[in-house]
């Protein structure tokens, strides 16, 4: 087994400007971290393009399964020193294993036939990113569509975050977000976008056919977004507190969705 000691390596240093949201565009890749995540990854047939193991994992007895070993064993396995694996991590304590996993190809279509899309316009925190992402997931939608001011959802902080939901929930990158609305306003969806000023509460609103659109950390909702939304809604807030952060409210808002979705009431 031949293992690479040398941060100078041209495979080490692709994987490592892969943490450059530019280097992620142009070879169309991105990476994950963690025995569990990559274990996602090939249960999700992702297309693991390469996988980098530490060393001192495979030295320590118990650190990884023998039948996780087998299994990545099938795809392009690289071994490298820890010293050289720290240059890869993002990680305070790192699990000793990255993948590197192709994006998925082709023209990212909107899918018509959900009840909801959910439209993130300008969400910077990958922390909320990837939250949103998880609670798409865990509601049975598949797609969310992100506006270029958005944080990249490639981001190895958002990937992490999602714990998986990034390999089942399709991303599209709108180009331009006011035309994106206006398409789906031509398959008779309504745009709903949040609002504190909102006159409408999410409890009362029809789930069916409906774009929910949450806006960013501080400003919210831009205003040429808001002009193209059919109508405001907020969530009713019964303390002082003047507003929920980003991945919050759109967990409250999905799963009323799900409440309507699974009660008779």
């Amino acid at each position: 087994m031949d293992i690479i000691t040398s941060k100078d390596n041209e495979t080490i240093k692709n994987i490592r400007k892969l943490k450059d949201k530019k280097y992620r565009d142009v070879h169309n890749l991105y990476i994950v971290e963690g025995i569990k995540m990559i274990q996602e990854a090939i249960e999700e047939n992702a297309k693991i393009k390469q996988i980098v193991v530490c060393e001192d994992c495979i030295k320590d007895e118990g650190c990884i399964e023998q039948k996780f070993l087998y299994q990545i064993a099938k795809y392009d396995c690289i071994y490298v020193t820890s010293k050289v694996f720290g240059l890869l991590t993002d990680v305070v304590n790192p699990q000793g294993m990255i993948a590197v996993i192709e994006k998925e190809s082709g023209e990212e279509k909107i899918k018509f036939t959900e009840d909801i899309i959910v439209v993130l316009d300008g969400i910077q925190d990958p922390g909320n990113l990837g939250t949103i992402l998880r609670t798409i997931d865990s509601t049975g939608l598949s797609q969310v569509v992100l506006s270029k001011t958005s944080v990249d959802a490639y981001n190895p902080k958002v990937v992490r975050s999602t714990m998986g939901a990034i390999f089942r929930v399709k991303i599209i990158e709108a180009e331009d977000l006011v035309q994106t609305l206006k398409n789906m306003k031509k398959h008779k969806f309504k745009v709903l976008a949040t609002s504190l000023s909102g006159a409408q509460s999410i409890y009362d609103v029809d789930f069916s056919k409906k774009v929910i659109v949450i806006g960013n950390e501080s400003k919210g909702v831009s205003k040429e977004i808001l002009e193209v939304a059919d109508s405001k809604v907020k969530i009713p807030m019964l303390g002082k507190t003047e507003s929920l952060n980003a991945g919050v409210a759109t967990g409250v808002i999905l799963y009323e969705y799900v409440r309507r979705k699974v009660t008779k009431y």
